[in-house]
């Protein structure tokens, strides 16, 4: 018998499934370090700046996918487990691509919070169709929990002092999971929003959301690309901070700080 034959077991998936990944971890280690560098002003301000959001960036992404993995794993998917969702590591999602590279290259250029395609939930073993939207809801419940995080620090931090940069870097951060909850939350086929709602369609419209699902994110570009549709969403985006304190200079700031090839 090996050692991982001989491994304690949670419901039949060993324990070595529950743990956070050395990938993950790096990722906490290095937004920690970049936070104190930013904070104490040590070294390329604009890079710190760089490292702490992108990084506290993916943390968040990583967090938005556990939190879909854990609760399809509570509702029934305890393939989730086997497949390493629930080790937080982000390469074991399905996408890496539009999951990690393409949402970090957004967030540079664009200042959004894209949503990613990223973990496979076997939605035949999970019964119930609040179940089934409760998976889908928590990956946003997330980014909506962080942004509400983010707001209540820098409101209670950022008069005590520091260094503007870092509280810039925060704001950043907020404003970027404030744009992926709304984005999220969109009743777009493939996307959180749309899958929130798919168990409820009548059997006719199920068909026609599931043959726009697989184009979710043309679909969503399509959207944001549309002057109407866009202006919406940044108006709804912004009005979201302004009521939750979020001063927009702030966040301008951090996003001119991370685009450090133009300073």
């Amino acid at each position: 018998m090996t050692p991982r034959d001989s491994e304690p077991l949670v419901l039949g998936v060993p324990r070595a499934a529950f743990r956070p990944s050395p990938v993950f971890l790096a990722l906490v280690a290095l937004l920690v370090t970049t936070a104190v560098l930013t904070w104490h002003e040590i070294g390329n301000v604009r890079l710190t700046v760089f490292g702490f959001v992108v990084s506290g960036w993916l943390v968040s992404l990583c967090l938005h996918e556990y939190a879909h993995a854990v609760v399809a794993y509570r509702s029934g998917d305890r393939g989730v487990a086997h497949r390493g969702y629930l080790t937080l590591n982000p390469l074991k999602y399905s996408h890496p691509l539009l999951s990690i590279a393409l949402p970090v290259v957004v967030v540079l250029l664009g200042g959004i919070g894209l949503p990613g395609g990223a973990v496979w939930v076997d939605r035949h073993v999970i019964p119930g169709r609040l179940r089934h939207t409760l998976v889908s809801l928590a990956g946003p419940a997330t980014n909506v929990l962080f942004a509400l995080v983010l707001v209540v620090v820098l409101r209670l931090g950022a008069g005590g002092g520091g260094p503007v940069e870092f509280w810039a870097a925060v704001a950043l951060l907020a404003f970027l999971q404030i744009t992926a909850s709304l984005l999220n939350l969109l009743p777009v086929p493939g996307l959180d929003g749309g899958n929130m709602i798919q168990p409820w369609l009548s059997p006719q419209y199920r068909r026609m959301y599931d043959l726009f699902a697989p184009y979710g994110f043309i679909l969503l570009f399509a959207l944001l690309w549309n002057p109407t549709i866009g202006g919406w969403f940044f108006t709804a985006v912004f009005a979201i901070g302004d009521l939750l304190g979020l001063p927009p200079w702030l966040y301008a700031t951090g996003l001119d700080l991370i685009r450090f090839w133009q300073g």
